[in-house]
């Protein structure tokens, strides 16, 4: 192995992107391929699990050959394979990692098996200037909010959760009730830029207890189904206040719950992932609430916020390097937790 980098094959089918990478060293991206399904579930405002999962069975094959065109090596160049198998929706996982289990086996290159937010969590760490260790992380995505306190590769405590719905959620079935489509994070985000976040009084829900990282958007999606059942789906300047007031109770509860976190344990280093990360509110509110409380915020670029192959890639390497292998009996977990504060 000297004189070479360490390459990484990483695969990653959680739930609505099949995506293949190849990275050396855990740092050095050469190739990062993703598939979107996003056309295929925009007609049912979501997505549907068995449709996610035929389409990552056309997709997964093609994805893994163009990510190892794009890189110019071939599998007798990779030296570990890493794949998602935790959490997400357990049709899709097991699509990557029968497939990653199949190319471990012809190959005789060692497995690792990724969790989907362990991987989240690291995709910091393909950028030039990543956060020190310790450091404190929100993870803001589709099905997950979550603060972690980070202290290395592995070293992962979960100190808050979702109790419900997560952000991602919330902001996906807002967009629903509002007709704005799928994925509906992004155009809640862009019509709210010419809102007004006063306009609309929606609740902050688990904000009062200071004691407690966790979360919970259930309630707001409630207030957002009663304000429309009551007053209807409105346009133009009504519906980008209408959306400015939902987003503003989003972020906020957020970023309330990470400075509040971040000041009890001392941390002056704060990373945002998930595909909520690309929020540009959240990312300006996070930014004015590090230049506030003296800690400083690293989010990486908007393609690496979203699911992605690379970040499993990178996590996987530092498994690999650790000696960690998993065997071909590896299964799905889908409903797999990160480890939580006692």
């Amino acid at each position: 192995m000297s004189g070479r980098p360490f390459r990484v094959l990483g695969i990653e089918s959680s739930c609505d992107e099949t995506a293949a990478s190849v990275v050396d060293d855990g740092r050095s991206v050469r190739s990062d391929v993703v598939a979107s399904q996003n056309e295929v579930h925009a007609r049912y405002g979501g997505v549907v699990p068995e449709l996610a999962s035929r389409a990552h069975i056309l997709n997964v094959v093609p994805v893994v050959q163009a990510a190892l065109d794009r890189a110019e090596c071939t599998l007798a160049d990779i030296d570990g394979i890493a794949v998602t198998n935790a959490p997400g929706l357990v049709g899709a996982l097991l699509v990557g990692l029968q497939t990653a289990k199949a190319l471990a086996w012809a190959t005789g290159k060692p497995l690792v098996g990724v969790h989907h937010l362990e991987g989240h969590l690291t995709a910091i760490y393909l950028e030039p200037d990543p956060p020190p260790l310790p450091h404190l992380a929100l993870i803001v995505s589709g099905g997950h909010t979550s603060l972690v306190r980070v202290g290395g590769p592995g070293d992962l405590v979960e100190l808050g959760a979702t109790r419900d719905d997560a952000a991602g959620e919330a902001f996906d079935k807002g967009a629903k009730l509002l007709g704005l489509g799928y994925p509906g994070g992004a155009v809640i985000d862009k019509l709210a830029k010419t809102g007004n976040p006063r306009a609309v009084e929606f609740p902050r829900s688990m904000t009062a207890d200071v004691h407690r990282a966790d979360f919970s958007f259930s309630g707001l999606k409630t207030a957002l189904l009663h304000h429309v059942r009551a007053k209807g789906v409105p346009d133009g300047q009504e519906l980008a206040d209408l959306c400015a007031s939902y987003q503003a109770a989003i972020v906020e509860v957020l970023v309330r719950k990470t400075r509040r976190t971040a000041r009890k344990l001392g941390i002056g280093h704060v990373q945002i992932c998930g595909g909520v990360a690309a929020n540009s509110g959240l990312r300006a509110a996070m930014e004015q609430a590090g230049a506030e409380d003296d800690f400083k915020v690293y989010i990486p670029p908007i393609g690496r916020c979203t699911d992605n192959a690379a970040m499993i890639a990178a996590a996987g390497y530092h498994r690999l390097v650790r000696g960690e292998r998993d065997s071909l009996d590896l299964d799905a977990a889908p409903s797999k937790p990160l480890a939580r504060q006692s």
